[in-house]
């Protein structure tokens, strides 16, 4: 029998997020006659973190939130401890690989940019690779979009979410990258036509246009808000289902209580299965200023709702306008505009759902797993 590769994944914890989802599916999907894989999980922390395929080796370095007091000064002076370590530990990696992780590794990944200095800064005579899906146009930061481009040079090599993603940082600061590939995500339609039956939601005030994301301003939710407003105001009856919890929830709870729409604009927070949500809304809306290559276009082409997303990322490389969904500029009167011509024109939307059918064939996942096997082997073979 041949040797496996060992291939060591790091991440931060498991909240639920686009990239979490694409680890476990790929912790899931990577061929085990080739690969001996361990995940190493800063902090044990999150929804997904139960969802880690239970015969991949798991290493957890520090308590999650999740497992730590009730008691408000114990919790505190937990978190200080749990800093405290990671921070030394970051400064001396050596000591992390020799008392933490204990092994030797062939290749080593990053599936984020959060993760490129704890790989590169890795002792291990390894092939390092590198996951990008992020749309550097977006960011006002200079130095922090210079800082992960300049360290994506460092690695052996870098697998890009989408074509955009690579390309926009050629366009945008003439580098590019010859040891790299473009790797979609895998999208699971069948799992999330599964799960989208699993129990009935209903809502008071159709049509809903239901959207899911992280609750970051990058996200735009906000400026949905003000256009849901502006919606009713003309007299155009809806209301917006929005599953996804992060840092703006406050901010957007305020801004609904301003604007009285806390009954129609509905702030469903994280959830577990958040399929049965979108499901039975009439369509789905994506705000984003920015986004990579998003699972959720996929998986709501698969559940044949009628789709409006902002013509950003890898987007257009996942929807064909007025096919199989509808593109708008990132700004508000052109999200305006897209929503208004759903609920007014039901021959459009109606249009878009007939051809999600034949949409969905676009996402092949074997196809995608070979090509990350393909990536790892070759590295292997260079090491």
């Amino acid at each position: 029998m041949h040797q496996k590769i060992k291939v060591l994944f790091r991440h931060r914890s498991m909240e639920m997020g686009g990239v979490e989802r694409v680890l476990i599916d790929l912790l899931e999907n990577l061929p085990r006659d080739i690969f001996d894989i361990t995940f190493f999980l800063t902090l044990n922390q999150g929804e997904l973190r139960t969802d880690i395929p239970k015969d991949i080796n798991v290493i957890t370095f520090q308590k999650g939130k999740e497992d730590m007091s009730s008691n408000k000064l114990l919790r505190t002076l937990q978190l200080i401890k749990r800093n405290l370590t990671l921070l030394f530990y970051r400064k001396n990696p050596k000591l992390l690989y020799k008392n933490i992780i204990k092994e030797d590794f062939d290749i080593e990944i990053a599936p984020t940019y959060a993760e490129f200095e704890n790989i590169l800064s890795s002792p291990l005579q390894s092939r390092k690779i590198a996951w990008f899906h992020t749309d550097v146009s977006y960011d006002p930061n200079q130095e922090r979009v210079l800082n992960r481009i300049n360290n994506l040079k460092k690695f052996d090599w870098v697998i890009f979410g989408s074509r955009q993603t690579r390309d926009v940082i050629k366009e945008l600061f003439q580098i590019e990258y010859p040891k790299s590939s473009v790797i979609y995500n895998s999208i699971k339609i069948d799992e999330v036509r599964k799960k989208a039956k699993e129990f009935p939601v209903t809502y008071n005030l159709h049509p809903v246009f239901s959207s899911m994301g992280r609750l970051h301003s990058r996200k735009n939710y906000h400026t949905l808000m003000n256009i849901h407003k502006k919606l009713l105001d003309e007299g155009y009856p809806h209301s917006v289902a929005v599953i996804g919890g992060g840092s703006e929830m406050e901010n957007l709870k305020k801004q609904a209580k301003e604007l009285n729409v806390e009954k129609t604009f509905l702030l469903l927070d994280t959830q577990t299965n958040p399929y049965p949500y979108i499901k039975n809304s009439d369509y789905f809306v994506l705000p984003s200023e920015s986004e990579s290559y998003p699972l959720t276009i996929g998986e709501v082409m698969g559940l044949n709702i009628p789709i409006i997303s902002t013509n950003v990322g890898g987007i257009p490389e996942m929807i064909d306008h007025k096919v199989d969904g509808y593109l708008v500029n990132p700004d508000e009167n052109s999200i305006y505009e897209g929503m208004k011509l759903f609920l007014t024109d039901s021959s459009i939307p109606q249009q878009l759902k007939d051809n999600t059918e034949k949409a969905v064939e676009k996402f092949d996942n074997q196809k995608i797993y070979n090509a990350v096997t393909d990536v790892f082997v070759n590295q292997y073979q260079l090491k």
